[in-house]
């Protein structure tokens, strides 16, 4: 469930609001290795309270560009993002979306130059207790270093983020850009803009059930 007391917009600038889009499903590759966990990034101790990163909001431009819009707001909280279509071209995205997460830590990394971004598998539906406990610790780390995490999920009916179509299947990637612990939960950049919802609370523990059998790169 979502968080339902109002958002502190201060921190985030929505450069862009069309229409909410439909979106294709978006075909997978087989899974490629990941990279080594870098040590860039130190792992901290999680404060209490609400965590915000900021970042350049934009809805995807096109149905298909989830992964390049994802991709723009991660990178926007650490250095001034290209466009869309730029990252389009660099992901490789076509019609069909982005093929794989890794795909998109590799741009990460090509375009900041302080850090590194890492990919984490969670092939288990429903994901391990360690699994669970990992997420949670890579976000907090990456959000308390200002780094935003890209998500690859699956949302099928009965398990979605609010304003998602109750009668499909949506193949998604979105950005996480902040979390509280006072209520576990985690903020979430989303592209498609499902009935308006564009920046929104996730309860963490749906974030988990969200990412399998995909992945994630923080």
């Amino acid at each position: 469930m979502s968080r339902t007391r109002p958002l502190a917009v201060a921190a985030i600038a929505v450069a862009l609001v069309v229409p909410p889009l439909v979106l294709a499903p978006v075909s997978v590759a087989e899974p490629r290795p990941a990279p080594v966990a870098p040590t860039a990034k130190p792992a901290t101790v999680t404060p209490a309270g609400e965590h915000v990163l900021q970042v350049d909001y934009q809805v995807q431009e096109t149905g298909y560009w989830c992964g390049p819009a994802a991709t723009r707001c991660a990178l926007s909280a650490r250095v001034a993002p290209p466009s869309q279509a730029t990252l389009a071209m660099e992901l490789g995205t076509h019609e069909g979306g982005t093929d794989h997460i890794s795909q998109i830590a590799t741009v990460l990394n090509a375009r900041i130059d302080a850090g590194e971004y890492f990919i984490r598998e969670m092939p288990n539906d429903p994901p391990t207790q360690g699994q669970i406990d990992q997420l949670w610790a890579d976000v907090v780390d990456d959000i308390n270093n200002n780094y935003a995490v890209v998500a690859n999920i699956v949302a099928p009916p009965g398990n979605q983020p609010p304003g998602y179509p109750p009668d499909q299947t949506v193949y998604h990637y979105f950005t996480v850009i902040g979390y509280d612990t006072d209520y576990n939960t985690v903020l979430i950049a989303d592209s498609a803009s499902f009935n308006g919802y564009q920046i929104y609370w996730l309860n963490f523990s749906q974030l988990a059930t969200l990412i399998p059998p995909k992945g994630y790169a923080a």
